[in-house]
């Protein structure tokens, strides 16, 4: 099994909101999932993207791959992590 940490979509038309989740590469976008981790709301003007740091670190240790969109994050919200 093949596992992703990748956005998932939830909210309505034009009112875009991600969830960060983690879930078997052959599951559709919004199908089901293993664990919810953070979320990414594009909308909002600051602290637009939450995870869970730890839980992401646990699965890409054990063989996750995030998507380019989820590992960019990733790396910002590392980066701003020791400033707050």
């Amino acid at each position: 099994m093949a596992v992703k940490i990748r956005l998932k979509r939830v909210g309505s038309k034009n009112q875009p909101i991600y969830r960060v989740v983690v879930t078997d590469s052959r599951s559709p976008r919004d199908g089901r999932f293993i664990e919810e981790i953070g979320s990414y709301n594009p909308t909002l003007k600051t602290d637009k993207f939450r995870v869970d740091l730890g839980r992401a670190d646990y699965w890409l240790k054990n063989g996750a791959q995030a998507s380019e969109t989820v590992a960019s994050h990733l790396k910002r919200a590392r980066k701003a992590a020791p400033a707050a």
